[in-house]
C-alpha cells in the first residue's frame, strides 16, 4: 500500500498509554498522522475519547477497525494477550502496524507475526521508545568507540505508575466492560503463559509477565547496546516475583541486571557501561510525565584529569521521536530497528532468565549429600 503523506491510522485500545502518550502526541503531529478510527471494548471510553479527539469512526470490535478501508496503519495498544491476533489480522489486510511492547507473549506467536509481516509486505514496529531517545543513540556511539568493556549495569527499580499519573494527567476509566470479557482475558493470559514457559508458569508466571512488561524495555535496550548475552550465569527472584536480579555472561565481561516494583515515588532506571577510562550512563525518568529529559552521563579520565559531562540532547520525549521514526519508515522508507525479529530475541532471553531462576531454586531445594 502506498502511504499518503498524512497517514490515516486506527487505534486499538484507549487505556492509559493511549490517553497519556499516543493520542496527545499524534494530535500534535497533524502534518503526519490523522486519527481516523478508534476501538475499545469499553463503550463509555470509546465515546469519551471519540468526542474529545473528534473521531467519528468508532468500533467495539478490533476486526471491524482493521477492516475499515479508511485506515492505512493500525496502532495496537490493547492488552498484550490480544496483540498477536490484531497484528496478524492487520498484516493480512495489507496494513502496517505499530504495537506497544510486548509484541507477543510466546515465541510461537512472535513467529506468527514475523510470517504475516513478511508474507504481506507490511511494516511492523514494536514500541521500545527508550531505544529511540537521542541520549541513547549518543550512548551507542560512545560505547562503540570506548574499546574494551569491563562491566555493565542495567537497572530499573520504580514506584507505581499511578503515583506519577495521578498527580499529572487525568485518565478516563469506565466500569462497563462485560464480566465475561474480563474472565476470557484472564483465561487467555493463563493459557499463553502455559504455552510460553510450560509447567513453570505456575511458579514463574508473574515474573515472566514482569519480564515481558517493564523489563522488556531494559533488556531490549541492553541488547541494542551490547548484543545478546552468551548465557545467564545466575538469576533469582523474590517478593512474589516482583524483584529479580541476574548476572549475564558476555565475551570478556558480565552484566548485572536488577529490577523491581515498590511503592516509592521515584523512577530509577538506566544502563551503565564501564570501560577502562570511560563510563557511559543513560538515565531514564518516568515516561508518563512527558518531556522529562533522558540524560547521557560521561565519566572520563585523560591523563591527570577526570571529568564528568552531563548531556541532555533534547526535551523532545522518546515517544515523539519514536512516532516520527514510524512515519519516516512508512512514508520515506526509513529502516525500523525495533522489528518483530528483534522482539523475538527478547522472548528468547526471557526464557533463559526463567530457566536460570528455576535452576537456582532447584539447587537450593536439593538435599545435601552426606
Amino acid at each position: 500500500m502506498r502511504m499518503s503523506r498524512v497517514v490515516k491510522l486506527g487505534m486499538i485500545g484507549l487505556g492509559e498509554v493511549a490517553q497519556i502518550i499516543h493520542l496527545p502526541i499524534l494530535q500534535g503531529m497533524a502534518d503526519r498522522y490523522e486519527i481516523t478510527a478508534i476501538c475499545d471494548v469499553s463503550a463509555g471510553l470509546l465515546s469519551a475519547i471519540g468526542d474529545r479527539y473528534n473521531v467519528s469512526r468508532r468500533y467495539l470490535n478490533p476486526s471491524e477497525l482493521i477492516a475499515d478501508e479508511q485506515v492505512e496503519a493500525v496502532f495496537v495498544l490493547n492488552s498484550d494477550e490480544y496483540h498477536t491476533e490484531c497484528i496478524v489480522e492487520a498484516a493480512r489486510q495489507g496494513k502496517h502496524v505499530f504495537v506497544e511492547k510486548p509484541m507477543s507473549l510466546t515465541i510461537a506467536d512472535a513467529q506468527k507475526v514475523i510470517e504475516a509481516k513478511n508474507e504481506n509486505g507490511v511494516k511492523v514496529m514494536v514500541g521500545y521508545m527508550r531505544r529511540y531517545a537521542p541520549a541513547f543513540q549518543m550512548a551507542m556511539e560512545e560505547v562503540h568507540r570506548m574499546g574494551r568493556i569491563n562491566f555493565v549495569r542495567v537497572r530499573d527499580i520504580i514506584g507505581p505508575n499511578a503515583y506519577f499519573i495521578g498527580q499529572t494527567t487525568p485518565v478516563y476509566r469506565f466500569n462497563d466492560i462485560p464480566e465475561e470479557m474480563g474472565k476470557e482475558k484472564s483465561e487467555r493470559g493463563n493459557q499463553l503463559l502455559q504455552e510460553a514457559i510450560g509447567d513453570l508458569a505456575a511458579d514463574y508466571g508473574s515474573t515472566y509477565r514482569l519480564l515481558c512488561g517493564l523489563s522488556s524495555h531494559d533488556l531490549s535496550a541492553m541488547r541494542d547496546l551490547i548484543g545478546m548475552p552468551n548465557r545467564v550465569l545466575a538469576a533469582s527472584r523474590w517478593n512474589q516475583g516482583m524483584f529479580l536480579s541476574a548476572v549475564l555472561e558476555y565475551d570478556g565481561f558480565h552484566v548485572h541486571f536488577e529490577t523491581g516494583l515498590d511503592n516509592q515515588g521515584r523512577f530509577d532506571a538506566g544502563i551503565e557501561v564501564f570501560g577502562d577510562t570511560k563510563t557511559v550512563r543513560v538515565e531514564y525518568d518516568t515516561p508518563y510525565i512527558r518531556h522529562l529529559p533522558v540524560k547521557l552521563i560521561l565519566q572520563e579520565t585523560e591523563g591527570d584529569m577526570y571529568k564528568e559531562t552531563v548531556l541532555r540532547p533534547t526535551y523532545t520525549d522518546p515517544y515523539t521521536v519514536e512516532l516520527n521514526h514510524f512515519w519516516e519508515a512508512l512514508v520515506r522508507g526509513a529502516e525500523i530497528r525495533t522489528t518483530p525479529e528483534d522482539s523475538l530475541d527478547d522472548l528468547k532471553l526471557f526464557h533463559m532468565l526463567i530457566e536460570a531462576m528455576n535452576h537456582s531454586h532447584l539447587e537450593k531445594t536439593q538435599p545435601v549429600a552426606r
